[in-house]
């Protein structure tokens, strides 16, 4: 998979490096990406994701289950 977090959806952006002289060329910004494996007490097993920073903070706040179940819905994880 692309570089894509798979909790919140984001993707890396586009950009312009900007120098003094006003003088524009391409840049990416790139995602805090980390491959983390969580545990899942609903399933009792260890799910691996793709997540940036900003993801496992959501996960902190609500909850792995519920945070995977509101990813499949909007169709960022195909898990087994």
């Amino acid at each position: 998979m692309a570089k894509v977090c798979q909790v919140t959806g984001r993707k890396r952006m586009k950009g312009n490096n900007v120098a003094h002289s006003k003088l524009r060329t391409k840049r990416d910004f790139s995602l805090n990406l980390k491959t983390k494996k969580f545990w899942s007490e609903e399933e009792q097993r260890f799910i691996t994701l793709k997540v940036s920073a900003k993801g496992m903070r959501i996960i902190e706040k609500n909850g792995l289950d519920a945070t995977l179940r509101d990813a499949r819905e909007k169709g960022l994880v195909n898990l087994v």
